[in-house]
């Protein structure tokens, strides 16, 4: 079944991506850029220099699966990241996607148990 959730590992890759790109490209990226392995159940979050574009590759039991969206109007307002790649949590790719801009938001604190900690920024 296609879902993701905020259960989910999302990583973006900071560098425009040739949107030409399919599967074995992006596993290309994530391998040789992001030194993970795309086989992990992470989503990698990929965007056109114009940023209009996005791709998200997320690997389920079987099978990678790739979506792809396409704005009409306006551009996705990334979250700076001076050339780094960036671990984004499930709210934070959301905002994104909505049209947010992360820039000055801020997270409030929230309990997180000891044993599940995620680092996110």
């Amino acid at each position: 079944m296609f879902s993701l959730t905020s259960s989910h590992r999302y990583f973006m890759f900071s560098k425009p991506t040739d949107m030409r790109k399919s599967f074995d490209g992006l596993c290309g990226i994530v391998s040789e850029k992001l030194n993970r392995h795309a086989t992990n159940g992470d989503v990698f979050v990929f965007f056109n220099k114009r940023r209009d574009r996005l791709k998200l590759l997320h690997w389920e039991t079987g099978g990678f699966v790739l979506y792809y969206k396409r704005l009409e109007k306006g551009v996705f307002l990334l979250p700076e990241s001076n050339g780094e790649n960036l671990p984004l949590a499930w709210s934070q790719l959301v905002m994104i996607i909505e049209g947010f801009q992360l820039k000055n938001m801020e997270r409030s604190p929230r309990y997180t148990p000891k044993n599940t900690v995620k680092k996110v920024s």
